[in-house]
């Protein structure tokens, strides 16, 4: 898909990976739809962003998510690219993990980006198609003490993106999976619970890195995308 002028809705728009694909988009002629939290932050990237719109909303929300493609809608005429980006991170060793912890990453990573698929779905049919790219994470593909919990939300978006891209194609609607190594960001100073400052690599991957990936993804329709480690 050849991005210009069309619709691309980037969730975790306030920081890092979304902020930096939704830079992107915009430079390559997108009308970016900004979904987050952080409404002052939103509103700063809006403000760089000509056109771009900025929809305050929390994902694990249904009212918010139809807000988000209300707004694009309404706004911009529907939507035809979806970059589900929010999630969080949770580095705890499994013999530590708070279930309530667990719950509301599972809620986030898995939870909502189902929810979002389902949200933008009427959209991209009355379209003729779409794309959607889930973010997922390196980690669901190895073996790293201190983030099983982590990963396996991750795994089990991996299979829904899969089964998506099945069940979505004859729609024309693509569905890809990113899966970024380490990536510096603020991702690894908001986590639901733990620290990884110890796990750093001598160096890591940039979010304009992972940017450019996510949207070849939407610019080939590939599968996956699983990037390679760092540092």
């Amino acid at each position: 898909m050849d991005i210009t002028d069309r619709v691309v809705v980037v969730t975790g728009a306030s920081s890092g990976i979304g902020e930096a694909t939704a830079r992107l988009a915009h430079a390559r002629g997108a009308r970016v739809v900004l979904a987050a939290r952080r409404e002052e932050r939103l509103a700063a990237l809006a403000a760089e962003l000509d056109g771009a719109l900025a929809v305050t909303a929390d994902v694990t929300v249904a009212a918010d998510r139809a807000r988000i493609v209300a707004a694009a809608t309404e706004r911009l005429g529907g939507v035809d690219v979806l970059v589900n980006n929010a999630g969080r991170g949770l580095h705890v060793p499994l013999a530590e993990v708070d279930p309530d912890d667990y719950a509301a990453v599972l809620d986030l990573n898995v939870g909502a980006a189902l929810a979002m698929m389902q949200a933008v779905l009427p959209s991209m049919r009355a379209r003729g198609g779409g794309s959607i790219v889930n973010i997922s994470s390196g980690t669901s593909r190895r073996t790293i003490p201190g983030l099983g919990a982590y990963a396996a939300t991750k795994s089990a978006l991996n299979m829904l993106s899969a089964v998506a891209r099945a069940e979505f194609a004859d729609d024309g609607i693509a569905v890809s999976t990113v899966l970024p190594t380490y990536t510096a960001s603020e991702f690894h100073e908001v986590l639901q619970a733990g620290a990884d400052a110890h796990r750093s690599p001598p160096a890591a991957d940039t979010a304009e890195h992972v940017a450019e990936e996510i949207l070849r993804a939407v610019g080939t329709g590939v599968a996956e995308i699983d990037l390679p480690r760092v540092g």
